[in-house]
């Protein structure tokens, strides 16, 4: 038997045939892809400006290069999340505050953000950086709160939650239509919703963040109207484009949307019908009003305890199913080890919460073969 990642990509012959087509071009970069597929996500998002880039990373880069963040500026950030958004915060130098996490989602709250503030005495933020873990948008409408008070930008690292929606005064809203927020980015790793092999998505309702965007994305330059060959340089940038052939496959990925989102609630439907009679763990509790992209499908052991988590993830090991665990604490990492935090909940979410297998090509064979075995072992521990 083969192993069973946490997660995986799709690629179909259309998604090929697509790429194919693009790479027989006679521009494969630059080209009229780009813009299409830019198009097709402000669609999608029903946000005014997207703009495409090589990775998730870039993205948030973007982001906060286009929010002017500089040394000594305040950004809050949870616990909880991929060491992406620190490590670019901390290299342009800003004083990073890291806010606790719901024990069972790890995802930070409005109120944990008060939490921080009060505890560190800060008066005064320049960017709240919120991640809908699993792709859940818990409080995604909340936040414009805070936003307001400290008069600060609101950015929304999304990776995991393209395709998620919460409900707003009677409509559903897309994470990415930043609605509620300044600024939304997304991954497309061959892990997430859709790909483009490697992509990030950066979304925003402002043309002039927009602007900005687009030109540090391409080294900062502007190109003249009149004549092709000369252009002037706007902001010190970077070559962070996504090529044609890329979004000829995120053109493809996104026609099929839907379907994978169909596809993965239907996984988390069946693990939550299977596996909420199982005394030692928690199933994820989503309210109606977030609609999840379920990127993850998260569990809780219901006594949080590290060792008996570690255990579990060796036995699915040594049965070829391969859980992770998302994410260490950033705090943990030995080149931020000591920084400020407040963590209660963020070591109880870290010592119980384990990543099952969810993905398209995840077939019902191979869930039954999953659950079984979490079975089996939580049986043999009792």
């Amino acid at each position: 038997m083969k192993f069973i990642p946490y997660g995986s990509q799709y690629i179909d012959s259309k998604d090929i045939q697509s790429v194919v087509k693009t790479l027989k071009k006679d521009k494969i970069t630059t080209g009229s892809e780009v813009n299409k597929f830019e198009k097709k996500i402000s669609a999608f998002l029903k946000c005014k400006y997207s703009t495409t880039c090589n990775s998730g990373t870039s993205a948030l880069y973007l982001s906060l290069l286009a929010i002017n963040v500089k040394k000594n500026d305040t950004i809050i950030m949870p616990t909880i999340n991929f060491v992406s958004s620190y490590n670019l915060a901390k290299i342009l130098g800003a004083n990073i505050y890291l806010a606790d996490v719901d024990k069972k989602t790890g995802q930070m709250s409005p109120k944990n953000v008060d939490e921080c503030c009060k505890r560190f005495n800060i008066k005064k933020v320049k960017a709240i950086i919120i991640m809908y873990n699993s792709g859940y948008p818990q409080n995604a409408e909340k936040f414009i709160k805070l936003k307001k008070k400290f008069k600060c930008f609101l950015i929304e690292d999304a990776c995991h939650a393209f395709g998620a929606e919460y409900k707003f005064k009677g409509s559903n809203l897309k994470i990415g239509s930043c609605v509620h927020s300044d600024i939304s980015t997304f991954s497309m790793h061959p892990l997430k919703t859709i790909t483009t092999g490697e992509g990030g998505i950066v979304t925003t309702n402002s043309k002039k963040l927009d602007e900005k965007i687009k030109k540090i994305r391409s080294l900062g330059i502007q190109k003249s109207n009149k004549k092709h060959w000369e252009y002037d340089v706007k902001y010190p940038g970077f070559n962070f484009r996504l090529n044609d052939f890329q979004c000829s496959l995120g053109i493809s990925q996104l026609n099929k949307v839907k379907r994978f989102l169909k596809y993965r609630k239907k996984i988390a439907d069946k693990y939550n019908k299977q596996l909420k009679n199982i005394p030692d763990i928690a199933i994820p509790i989503h309210l109606k009003e977030y609609i999840s992209s379920n990127h993850l499908y998260l569990i809780n052991l219901k006594i949080p305890n590290y060792k008996k988590k570690e255990k579990l993830i060796k036995y699915m090991l040594k049965n070829k199913i391969i859980l992770q665990s998302h994410y260490i604490p950033i705090y943990k990492f030995n080149l931020y080890r000591g920084k400020q935090h407040l963590s209660y909940n963020t070591q109880i979410y870290y010592n119980s919460t384990i990543s099952l297998p969810i993905y398209y090509n995840l077939s019902s064979k191979e869930q039954n073969y999953i659950i079984n075995l979490i079975n089996k072992f939580f049986k043999s521990i009792l």
